[in-house]
């Protein structure tokens, strides 16, 4: 798991680092406060230290990242890659990311028709898809994950065991797979987790865990 890679970018960008010496005309780069694109709007690579990142409706971008702040991509919008390290991370109606939506502590919502290429993952907070798809599978060490109805996941679930900082979460996270949804690939678990999924829904081999079958739109 590349669990920090998010990290070391956006610490690069804060320390001012050789990052930065790429940035082109169309970025848009904020210290303290909201980094905006507004709706229907083009732009390079979008990011803030101490702010949140809005990318409005039907606009594209590059990469959205922030370190302290959430990160929402509009309804429709496009983006290469979304980041946080403490924030939330939220994705519109029919939204695009081509590559991978990653934050460390906070929680991750893909919204109908919600469409990531790469892989999503935390470490602490709710993953949630409403009718969405990934391509690169799920990961997280301490959150919950939900695979909402209609949606799809290719590459798997991995829910890891606890390492250094996090190694102190003992709580149990609950895996649910609702009606009509897709998991394919492994779901993997290295600690122990509640899995819960719908007798309409449709998932590859489960290690670690005895899958709990359950009827209708919610356990």
């Amino acid at each position: 798991m590349r669990r920090f890679s998010t990290v070391l970018i956006l610490a690069a960008f804060t320390l001012g680092l050789p990052l930065l010496a790429a940035a082109h005309d169309d970025d848009i780069d904020k210290i303290n406060g909201t980094a905006r694109v507004e709706a229907g709007q083009h732009a390079g690579d979008v990011s803030s230290v101490n702010g949140s990142v809005e990318i409005g409706n039907n606009a594209i971008v590059q990469k959205a990242s922030t370190v302290n702040g959430s990160v929402e991509l509009g309804d429709k919008a496009q983006a290469s890659e979304l980041g946080t390290v403490n924030g939330a991370i939220t994705l519109g109606r029919g939204s695009q990311v081509r590559g991978e939506v990653e934050a460390v502590n906070g929680r991750i919502q893909l919204g109908q028709g919600a469409d990531v290429g790469g892989k999503v993952d935390n470490v602490n907070g709710v993953i949630e898809l409403d009718a969405a798809h990934v391509g690169g599978g799920i990961e997280t060490v301490s959150g919950d994950i939900t695979v909402g109805a209609n949606s799809r996941v290719e590459g798997g679930i991995l829910i890891d065991k606890p390492h250094g900082w996090f190694s102190g979460n003992s709580r149990t996270p609950v895996v649910v797979i609702g009606p009509h949804a897709v998991v394919q690939g492994t779901l993997e678990f290295r600690r122990e987790v509640v899995l819960k999924v719908s007798d309409s829904a449709q998932i590859g081999a489960v290690k670690g865990a005895t899958p709990v079958k359950f009827s209708g739109a919610t356990p």
